[in-house]
């Protein structure tokens, strides 16, 4: 009965650091698209 306690809380642990990572990572990823698309507005203005 333990091991399949250990299991379950082994994995529901896995599932919730990999919904962080995941969240995290998304998080990231918007960031870095505001970056490019401030990037992108300023060179855009010095071309004019």
């Amino acid at each position: 009965m333990k091991k399949k306690w250990r299991g379950a809380v082994l994995w529901l642990m896995g599932c919730i650091l990999g919904l962080a990572v995941f969240l995290n990572g998304c998080a990231t990823l918007h960031g870095a698209g505001q970056d490019i698309e401030r990037a992108g507005e300023a060179i855009q203005k010095a071309a004019k």
